[in-house]
């Protein structure tokens, strides 16, 4: 029998350019840093998980460093010596070691799920209970440039064939002048494309309620993260007020998040990011939560690199709850391919690979050019 111990942790720190800076309301990236943890088994085979934030620890409190410093110090320990299927005992005691640090949590879980996977020949899914779907649509998330600048790169989109809905960062701007560059965008866009906006928990309740429904009546389709994580009674009474969905992100990184938001009313979409939550099967309950509550779910993204892409993707498509599609462009958004076979993306969406663990490989030549050293 193929043995499953895990004799190795490594972790790797790249750092990959972008095709065009990418704006949030407190930050933006030019570069994506990300961290690879790989995961070796006795038995030879590796498994690899990615731990990437959105521009920094603006949004998460953690960096690809404090990442590196957690999964070296304190969890990899916890690794070494353990089967690499031993996965809830294994992240128990993680949890016991390590508060928080989701993300990078997330890159181990990720890992083991792969390693494990390839050594029984299945792709990460299963471990999941099964694809619902092979497929999920992929909408383009626009920064907080000028209307005429995000109108124009929307328009090329659309060009491609890839996409037919974009997600516009706002919380940059003054809220008057923020809602009237997405209104010029929305009417720039009608009737042929969809519009989202996500204000990265900028605004309070009363910015909301006094400036989101002129949003709704421009047609612009949802609205995420309005207000601070933490005021779920904003996001109900927002959630409330306005006729269009009002998408919880920075207010769900857990499963008892997702229960309180349900029990609340506070949202009508859930963000689901592997990162954010820890990995795979918190993703899983949190989807199972939603399911049960009537919430669809949608993929979002930290904008990982073809390796976090993967893992979320699996998720997604194991996740019945997944009506909403996904966010899950950061491959297309990086100036370089890291993976051996490229992810594939046409006008259905972003497709599941074929193969055992993840389905990916990543190119070793382009790690070895990113590597930061």
């Amino acid at each position: 029998m193929t043995d499953l111990r895990i004799d190795d942790v490594e972790t790797v720190i790249v750092d990959v350019p972008m095709r065009r800076a990418h704006r949030f309301a407190k930050a933006g990236m030019s570069t994506q840093p990300v961290l690879y943890v790989f995961v070796r088994t006795a038995g030879g085979v590796t498994g690899v998980g990615e731990g990437a934030v959105p521009g920094g620890p603006w949004w998460g409190g953690e960096s690809v460093e404090t990442m590196q410093v957690i999964v070296e110090k304190y969890l990899a320990p916890v690794l070494l010596g353990r089967r690499v299927d031993d996965v809830p005992v294994i992240l128990r005691d993680c949890a016991d070691v390590v508060a928080a640090n989701l993300f990078a949590k997330n890159a181990v879980e990720v890992a083991l799920h792969d390693a494990w996977a390839r050594h029984l020949g299945v792709p990460v899914h299963t471990l999941l209970g099964g694809a619902v779907r092979t497929s999920v649509e992929v909408t383009w998330a626009l920064g907080t440039e000028t209307a005429d600048v995000v109108a124009d790169e929307a328009l090329a989109k659309l060009d491609s064939g890839l996409h037919t809905s974009f997600k516009l960062k706002m919380g940059a701007l003054d809220p008057v002048d923020d809602v009237a560059r997405v209104v010029s965008v929305a009417e720039k866009l009608a009737s042929t494309a969809g519009v989202r906006v996500d204000i990265n928990a900028r605004w309070d309740r009363l910015t909301s309620l006094t400036h989101l429904p002129a949003l709704a009546d421009a047609g612009v389709e949802m609205v995420e993260q309005p207000v601070p994580g933490h005021d779920v009674d904003a996001m109900a009474a927002i959630a409330a007020a306005l006729p269009i969905p009002v998408m919880a992100d920075e207010s769900l990184r857990t499963p008892a998040d997702a229960l309180r938001l349900a029990q609340t009313r506070a949202a009508g979409i859930f963000a689901v990011k592997t990162t954010k939550s820890g990995g795979l099967r918190a993703s899983r309950a949190i989807g199972e939560i939603a399911a049960a509550a009537g919430i669809p779910c949608y993929a979002a993204t930290s904008i990982e690199t073809p390796i976090g892409t993967a893992a979320s993707l699996h998720a997604a498509c194991a996740n019945p709850a997944s009506a909403w599609g996904s966010e899950l462009f950061g491959p297309l958004l990086l100036a370089e391919e890291m993976l051996v076979d490229p992810l594939v993306y046409d006008a259905d969406g972003l497709h599941l690979p074929d193969g055992p663990g993840l389905g990916v490989e990543l190119d070793p030549a382009k790690v070895r050019a990113f590597r930061r050293s």
